[in-house]
């Protein structure tokens, strides 16, 4: 039976991929993101009669409950939201200043609370629910960018305390984990080192990174009935990265692991 996805940041990379593969499951998505004009285009590819779009500003809990409202009013209410709306600001700590924290804890932490609460109440009631939050390896360790980071690590936090506290109304809530993946956010990395991802793989033991498809592919597993036991799961898609440091222990055993 056809679902009612909804899908936040969905123009970006892993954004657009996240809302093909529901639509390729024969869903029905409700693609979010600020952008109208992209959106409109975005829901003209996926199909007008498998996609809305939700223009709304994640930060503003009272415009995205309404935009959202419009929708479901004619399409039903939502079945799974994928939050997968996220974005950076300072590289490091030195460069961090009140505003970009504010930026970064707004968009990553707080406009992820306003989307899972902008449907949690229609899961209550229907007795099921699906959430899929998608973090960072970011929010593991430290590798930069440490508001986002930090955002990222608090939602750790709130996947788990979502999947307990709500698990008695049939809603799960799992969190995917992406490491390095290769969309249109990297091009500044790009553009300052062409070899930028040939100088990484060596800390990834599968030496590959993860493609939008890659992560849409862990995201419709963990929000299948396949999983239906599973809640609470922090998953890692991340070429192994998070499995260890293998330059690290390659040194230090100084054998060739």
């Amino acid at each position: 039976m056809p679902r009612n996805i909804l899908i936040t940041g969905a123009c970006g990379g892993i954004g657009r991929a996240l809302c093909q593969a529901f639509v390729d499951a024969g869903d029905f998505v409700f693609a979010q993101d600020r952008e109208a004009g992209q959106l409109q285009n975005l829901v003209s590819e996926l199909g007008q009669t498998r996609s809305c779009a939700i223009a709304a500003d994640l930060t503003d809990a009272q415009a995205l409950r309404a935009a959202l409202l419009e929708k479901t009013q004619l399409h039903g209410d939502i079945h799974a939201l994928v939050a997968n709306a996220g974005a950076a600001e300072a590289l490091t700590l030195q460069s961090t200043t009140e505003e970009s924290w504010k930026k970064d804890m707004d968009l990553n932490l707080n406009g992820t609370f306003h989307s899972v609460e902008a449907v949690r109440g229609a899961m209550q009631a229907a007795g099921k629910g699906n959430i899929v939050i998608i973090g960072s390896v970011n929010g593991m360790t430290s590798f930069g960018h440490p508001a986002y980071s930090v955002a990222k690590a608090g939602l750790i936090s709130y996947t788990k305390a979502l999947a307990m506290e709500f698990g008695k109304f049939g809603i799960r809530a799992n969190m995917v984990c992406p490491g390095t993946v290769k969309t249109q956010a990297w091009q500044a990395r790009v553009d300052k080192n062409p070899q930028v991802f040939e100088d990484l793989k060596k800390w990834y033991p599968l030496r590959d990174f993860a493609t939008p498809q890659d992560i849409a592919d862990a995201v419709m597993f963990l929000a299948s009935d396949a999983a239906r036991v599973i809640t609470g799961v922090v998953l890692p898609v991340d070429g192994g990265l998070m499995a260890g440091n293998q330059v690290f222990a390659r040194e230090l055993t100084q054998e060739d692991i």
